[in-house]
């Protein structure tokens, strides 16, 4: 039977542990870093019915008479300067529509009753799969109109 045996002074033992502890807090911080990718918060934001949509509506502080215009669309798979743009006021309210290239959604406009001093203006909510993935205010009159994040600011 053979031993192995290994001589070390203290200096050589200590080197020793502090790079095994400065291996092991590389690995926990990179492990931190890179956690799995979660969903934005947009995604969880369901709108599969009339009354979540409109309540959703009411939660940014938007009033409706209810009813809704409905219309498929196919989200671009390739975004022009106008799109990318539109795609920018999602992005400030926590939308990407990036993920929805080339996919089939669905945009319900709604009438807002409580925009001040305007008639004209509507909510358009984009929905994909029962979940809201973006969402705009507009007046889409030629001589004031307008479009921008839900909050009316831009």
């Amino acid at each position: 039977m053979r031993v192995l045996t290994f001589k070390a002074n203290p200096k050589t033992i200590f080197g020793i542990v502090l790079a095994i502890t400065g291996i092991i807090v590389i690995i926990l911080s990179f492990a931190g870093n890179h956690s799995e990718k979660t969903e934005p918060t947009s995604a969880a934001i369901g709108c599969a019915n009339t009354q979540e949509r409109v309540k959703y509506l009411n939660s940014v502080g938007w009033e409706t008479d209810g009813n809704e215009n409905k219309k498929q669309i196919i989200i671009p798979s390739k975004f022009n300067d106008v799109y990318t743009r539109y795609n920018d006021i999602q992005k400030k309210q926590g939308f990407d529509l990036e993920q929805y290239k080339g996919k089939k959604a669905t945009i319900y406009t709604y009438s807002i009753t409580n925009y001040k001093s305007n008639n004209n203006v509507v909510a358009d909510l984009i929905v994909y799969d029962g979940k809201l993935i973006g969402a705009d205010l507009c007046d889409p009159s030629a001589d004031s109109g307008f479009l921008t994040a839900l909050s009316g600011k831009d």
